[in-house]
């Protein structure tokens, strides 16, 4: 058995489970146009599979939302979060597009990342089909999604592709170096904790990778400079091995001139129930309000 695998065991024997909460309802298949495109791959790489949302009584172009799914870059796909992905269609009044990336280790960087750069590019190309307004296009994604988004918005930059109005990154993975205080704090912690996160590393980026020189696109915390990306939101959790990269990630963004709104839910782990249920309800609000302002203010 691989390093990775002790510590992060992937079992590809189960199909990824939809979560508690977030299964498709017929009110969501009664109000939304929901489905499925195969759209280009990378060049000389595989189609990819998105699934598309839009509500039904829309007229006029919507903002649209792009989402990268979390999952430790392993696991799941847009299938997992589709209850919660139609009702940011319904509620935010948007057009979601949900990437379902080619995952490691069978797909290890930058497979992850070059796929949803190309449904970036899809959706910029196919903006009249879709009939979505391109000056309100938001990306979003969690833990490994966060470090997608957060992959995208540089990798849209530095290839001068389509704008990207907004960020939300929910406690996103950021730096494979691993040396912050939180990571260490979460030896043993419920959820996703310490051996999860070096495990994590090793899948994605393969057990031979060199980790002297990380691209930015795999681990953005790497980047020389976050000048010129979108407007942010960050979420860390307060008892999550990533709390510590996410804030330092926030800040570093503030510092180079990027306007951030940074929350921090306490008592919270990653992928297990927090100690407040509370707290969770509180964070999903924030983030919620976060995402509906970028969606729906006023296109320039």
């Amino acid at each position: 058995m691989s390093r990775a695998q002790q510590l992060l065991p992937i079992d590809r024997s189960q199909p990824d489970e939809v979560y508690p909460g977030m299964e498709l309802t017929d009110r969501h298949r009664e109000a939304l146009e929901i489905g499925e495109r195969l759209i280009p791959g990378p060049e000389n790489e595989p189609d990819v599979r998105v699934v598309v949302y839009r509500p039904k009584d829309a007229s006029g172009r919507l903002p649209v939302l792009l989402h990268l799914h979390g999952g430790a870059f392993c696991i799941l796909s847009p299938d997992t979060f589709a209850g919660m992905e139609a009702n940011w269609s319904l509620d935010h009044h948007c057009v979601v597009v949900s990437v379902d990336y080619r995952l490691a280790p069978e797909h290890i960087f930058p497979a992850g990342p070059e796929d949803c750069y190309a449904s970036l590019l899809w959706t910029a190309a196919n903006a009249d089909e879709l009939g979505i307004d391109l000056d309100r296009l938001v990306v979003t994604g969690g833990s490994a999604g966060g470090a997608l988004t957060a992959a995208l918005c540089l990798m849209a930059r530095d290839r001068n592709g389509p704008k990207i109005a907004y960020q939300a990154l929910m406690i996103p993975v950021i730096d494979d170096r691993l040396e912050t205080p939180s990571h260490h704090a979460a030896e043993g912690a419920p959820g996703f904790n310490k051996a999860g996160n070096e495990g994590m590393w090793l899948h994605y980026l393969g057990e031979d990778y060199d980790r002297s020189n990380t691209s930015p696109y795999a681990a953005p915390a790497r980047a020389k400079s976050l000048k010129g990306l979108p407007p942010a939101f960050v979420q860390t959790n307060g008892l999550d091995p990533l709390r510590d990269e996410g804030i330092e990630f926030a800040m570093r963004l503030m510092a180079e001139g990027v306007e951030v709104e940074l929350y921090n839910a306490p008592r919270s782990y990653h992928g297990a129930d927090p100690l407040d249920p509370r707290t969770a309800l509180q964070a999903a609000r924030v983030y919620n309000e976060a995402l509906h302002a970028a969606l729906n203010r006023d296109a320039t």
